[in-house]
């Protein structure tokens, strides 16, 4: 199964220490099988810190929900054991996992939702009305990697289409800014020092912006 992780940098070995607390399921690394979701959340991401916003594509081994070896938690809608799942986990600020679940998996709750939350923690609405709302919900998804031995059953997809829109956006500048035929620029920059450096995950060169990038392939132009 295809799932998705959205930042604002390539993600290519996952550390938990670093996963904040007091998410839905708990303190993990989250993919979601819903490209769109994962491109929101990595455009949210890159505009809180004024970055860019990176999808990285991961390939998840679904038979690990039959292995025994893991102890699975599935959520297929907003039931009120999703809700009260969600609540234990969100009032915990902890670095301490509160459940021994290796992976959960399960529907998100997102902006609309949380500010839902509010209101139902204000006394304004009663836990039955809010999950009856939640029926008309757009579909969401998430999948929490809760264990180090969880992680195992995930790998980043390696290919050259996290370049895709660098080698756009440069190529254009070259033709619009520098005068170059789209077929002297296509050929120049894919035979570039520049590219080379920029397909080779060891220089990282593909988690700069394309600016950055095109910024380093003028000095090879001049």
């Amino acid at each position: 199964m295809k799932v998705y992780h959205g930042s604002d940098i390539r993600i290519d070995t996952v550390d938990l220490s670093k996963s904040k607390p007091a998410k839905d399921f708990g303190q993990g690394f989250y993919v979601t099988k819903l490209r769109e979701q994962a491109e929101e959340m990595a455009k949210r991401i890159a505009n809180w810190n004024h970055s860019h916003p990176v999808v990285t594509e991961f390939e998840f081994d679904e038979y690990s929900f039959e292995d025994d070896r893991f102890k699975i938690l599935h959520f297929i809608d907003y039931t009120e054991e999703w809700f009260d799942f969600i609540m234990l986990n969100r009032k915990n600020r902890s670095k301490k996992q509160i459940h021994d679940y290796d992976i959960v998996e399960g529907p998100v709750a997102d902006d609309d939702v949380t500010q839902r939350i509010y209101v139902y923690l204000q006394g304004q609405i009663s836990k039955k009305d809010f999950l009856e709302e939640l029926k008309f919900h757009k579909p969401t998804h998430q999948i929490c990697f809760c264990t180090i031995e969880a992680l195992q059953t995930i790998e980043p997809v390696i290919n050259d289409l996290f370049t895709a829109n660098i080698d756009d956006a440069i190529i254009q500048n070259l033709m619009t800014k520098h005068g170059l035929l789209e077929e002297k620029a296509i050929d120049f920059y894919f035979n570039s020092n520049t590219y080379k450096q920029l397909i080779d995950e060891k220089t990282e060169l593909y988690k700069k912006s394309w600016n950055d990038v095109y910024q380093i392939l003028l000095k090879e132009l001049k």
